[in-house]
C-alpha cells in the first residue's frame, strides 16, 4: 500500500512516515520543501499519483481569521486531486472538542476542513487529538510577562506527538473510518496547574498566576477539549514525558 503524507516533513507527518515504513509501507513526505504546495496546487497531482492513501498533516501558518481560507484552499486541492488519481482513503488530524470553541479562529477552520473532508468524494477518517505535550513551552510563552505566566483553570488531556503518530499511522493502514476517533493523553490537568508542573519539572523560575481571561484557551468553556467516553487513552503520561 501506498501512502501520501502531506505535512509530511513536521512533527507529527516525519513519525507518521516512519511508522508506516517500518509496517513495511510506502510512505512518501510531501511539504513545501519538496515541492508541493497545497494552496498553489504546484505538485498535487504528482504527489498522490498512484497513492492508495492521503494522509493531510498540513497546518495553516496562521491561528487568526486566515486559517480558514488555508483550510478550504487547501482541501479543495487536495479531495480533487486525490479523485482525480483515485485515492481510497483520505485521513486527516484534528482536535478534540473543535466544534465547542466557536470564539477561536482556529478551531473554527479545523471544524471546517472536517466539514469540507465529510462533504468530499473519498472515504475518509478524522482524527481528533488532545493538545500536545510538546505543545506546551508555546503556550507558557503565550502569556508570559517578566517571571510571571498566567494561565487559565482550563482542562487539557495533554497527549505526546509520539502516540499521536503512532494512531494516525494505524488508522491511515485501515478501512476508513467514515467517522472521527478522538485520541487523548491519560491524565487531565488545570492549564494553571499543568504550567506550575511543567515549570517546576525544568526548574524554571518563573510562576505561574491563575488567571481566566489570560491567553487563547480563555476563550474555552468547561472541559470540552478533554476527552470523552469514547475516546481512545494513548499511553504516555506528562510527568513521565517531561522526565
Amino acid at each position: 500500500m501506498k501512502f501520501a503524507v502531506l505535512g509530511g516533513t513536521g512533527l507529527i507527518g516525519s513519525q507518521v512516515v516512519e511508522n508506516l515504513s517500518a509496517a513495511g509501507y510506502q510512505a512518501v513526505p510531501h511539504a513545501l520543501s519538496t515541492g508541493v504546495d497545497v494552496i498553489t496546487g504546484q505538485g498535487l497531482e504528482a504527489a498522490v499519483a498512484g497513492a492508495d492513501v492521503v494522509v493531510n498533516l498540513t497546518n495553516s501558518p496562521t491561528f487568526d481569521d486566515a486559517s480558514p481560507a488555508f483550510f478550504r484552499t487547501s482541501m479543495d486541492n487536495l479531495l480533487a486531486a486525490g479523485a482525480k488519481a483515485g485515492v481510497g482513503h483520505f485521513v486527516i488530524l484534528s482536535i478534540v472538542g473543535v466544534d465547542q470553541v466557536p470564539d477561536l479562529d482556529y478551531y473554527r477552520a479545523k471544524a471546517l476542513q472536517e466539514d469540507i473532508l465529510k462533504a468530499g468524494p473519498i472515504p475518509y477518517s478524522i482524527v481528533r487529538a488532545t493538545q500536545f505535550m510538546e505543545f506546551m513551552d508555546a503556550v507558557l510563552s503565550w502569556t508570559a510577562e517578566g517571571d510571571t505566566v498566567r494561565l487559565p483553570r482550563t482542562p487539557l488531556q495533554p497527549i505526546a506527538a509520539a502516540d499521536v503518530s503512532s494512531i494516525v499511522a494505524e488508522v491511515a493502514a485501515g478501512a476508513p473510518l467514515n467517522g472521527v476517533l478522538n485520541i487523548a493523553g491519560p491524565d487531565v490537568y488545570p492549564l494553571d496547574e499543568l504550567g506550575r508542573l511543567t515549570l517546576t519539572t525544568k526548574r524554571d523560575g518563573r510562576s505561574v498566576v491563575t488567571d481566566d481571561s489570560a491567553g487563547m484557551f480563555a476563550a474555552v468553556h468547561g472541559d470540552v477539549l478533554t476527552a470523552r467516553g469514547d475516546a481512545r487513552i494513548a499511553p504516555t503520561h506528562y510527568t513521565d514525558w517531561l522526565s
